[in-house]
């Protein structure tokens, strides 16, 4: 049985369409990954194919399919970089609206170009429910084969990155603020006996729960400790924690100690300030 597509960049914009309304109405779904996949791995490089080659001699069905992954690739890595350098930035809809708009762009182009031609010499996806034939030059059949297997080790490898996602760095985050919660006016003198005081903050970026304890020396000399409290992942605290010098002396070492999960060594570096302590 012959079928003919005579319309595939208007199906192909109608299923962008329903990728955006997915993301947007459904934010956890199979549906974006299965619209998602074609989206950026074939839709772009098949509508500037489109547009490149709007008569259907002289590229095969064959060439078009691997024109089609190749320019994908490169079309998305292109768009990526020139939304880096903007304000927008590389970011989910950043991506989907900007390739949104080149697959629609492209589409009308082909779409024109195709009607200036006469109509047995416009590009239509024809296709014959039937076994497959691996007739034809040896060529193609190596073209074939290196296409099948390039797609689907793509298709493999996306599967397992989505199946098995890589867990990120893991890191904690640890600062200290002065006043109005600013990276400015710490306490630089303090009268033996008086308070001094800082904002802490703490961002566990670990992906997973940790128990977190802080403790303020003063020249090696313990001056407070913080009661353990625990963060979920990509969860913030913020707090005022306080010090008391009891010897007199200039640029007194005050180091803020950061410990996790009860372990007996600071998770990292001290954060430091030096403070003029007078009688």
């Amino acid at each position: 049985m012959k079928i003919r597509i005579r319309s595939e960049l208007l199906l192909l914009n109608l299923l962008v369409i329903l990728l955006i309304a997915a993301i947007i109405l459904l934010p956890s779904n199979m549906l974006r990954i299965i619209l998602g996949i074609p989206f950026v791995l074939f839709f772009p490089g098949y509508v500037l194919t489109a547009t490149l080659f709007p008569k259907k001699e002289g590229v095969g069905g064959i060439e078009r399919v691997a024109f089609s992954f190749g320019l994908s690739i490169a079309v998305v890595s292109l768009m990526g970089l020139i939304l880096n350098y903007t304000p927008w930035g590389i970011r989910l809809e950043s991506i989907l609206y900007s390739m949104a708009s080149f697959i629609l762009i492209m589409s009308i182009i082909a779409w024109i170009r195709r009607k200036k031609l006469w109509e047995g010499e416009r590009f239509n996806i024809e296709f014959q429910l039937r076994l497959p034939d691996w007739g034809g030059s040896g060529w193609d059949k190596v073209l074939l084969v290196v296409l099948a297997i390039a797609i689907l080790g793509a298709l493999g490898t996306l599967g397992y990155v989505i199946a098995i996602p890589k867990v990120g760095e893991q890191f904690t985050e640890f600062y200290i603020l002065g006043q109005e919660e600013k990276v400015a006016n710490y306490p630089r003198e303090l009268k033996v006996g008086e308070e001094g005081e800082v904002v802490m903050g703490i961002i566990n970026r670990e992906f997973r729960a940790v128990s977190y304890r802080v403790e303020v020396r003063i020249d090696g000399v313990k001056s407070t400790e913080m009661e353990p409290l625990v963060l979920e992942h990509d969860e913030k605290w913020e707090g005022k924690i306080s010090f008391v010098p009891q010897v007199a002396g200039e640029n007194r070492k005050t180091e803020f100690l950061l410990y996790k999960d009860g372990e007996a060594e600071p998770c990292l570096e001290p954060l430091r300030l030096w403070v003029d302590v007078i009688e």
